[in-house]
């Protein structure tokens, strides 16, 4: 089975369409006000509607109120949560939708807690002190590999590119690989011929 690709940090239509025609199975809205990848409820639910019905919808959001994940899911057609901030593990589980909580992975003490998550997925990115997400860093991949023991879909990020991502694949094995930072022009903007070298890597992996 091919790996699932999520591109995150869709901030407008022509990223979002290219990701999709490229083969995409997922694309990232960010509701963080930090991130230079946030993207308004309005834009992010006018993109979505313009989606197919098979592309999978993730909110991306850190240490959100309940209320702004409510008004996203429903604005926006979100078929998927991801929590990037310190939410607890009852919080990622109360919405009734799939949700997938993210770690900020610098050692092995970092993976700790992870199986207090009973999420959908746990999403393994790279740590980096004054970001959440986003930092173009990649980490121990043996960690990750780690990680696969406990039983739970793992989506690797953190400083994936289309010239590396093949072999983070043949390495973790992973369910899926996330990447924002790794094909963009700038910060919340996609170099969409970087979107499809990734997606073809990832797929071919």
């Amino acid at each position: 089975m091919a790996v699932i690709v999520k591109i995150c940090g869709i901030t407008n239509e022509p990223d979002a369409r290219v990701a999709v025609e490229a083969g995409a199975d997922a694309v990232g809205f960010v509701f963080c006000p930090a991130s230079p990848r946030c993207v308004s409820l309005e834009t992010a639910g006018r993109v979505s509607r313009k989606l197919p019905s098979f592309i999978v919808r993730v909110g991306v959001f850190v240490n959100p109120p309940g209320e702004l994940v409510m008004t996203a899911m429903r604005e926006c057609r979100l078929n998927m949560l991801q929590f990037h901030g310190d939410e607890p593990p009852e919080y990622c589980l109360k919405f009734g939708l799939m949700s997938m909580k993210a770690f900020r992975v610098k050692d092995a003490a970092s993976l700790e807690g992870v199986t207090e998550y009973a999420t959908d997925a746990w999403l393994l990115d790279a740590f980096a002190p004054d970001r959440a997400g986003g930092t173009g860093s990649t980490f121990n991949w043996d960690l990750a590999r780690e990680a696969q023991r406990h039983g739970r879909p793992i989506f690797l990020a953190g400083g994936l590119t289309p010239e590396n991502v093949a072999e983070a694949i043949r390495k973790v094995q992973p369910f899926g690989v996330d990447v924002s930072s790794g094909v963009e022009a700038s910060p919340g903007r996609k170099d969409h011929a970087k979107v499809k070298a990734f997606i073809a890597a990832a797929k071919a992996a």
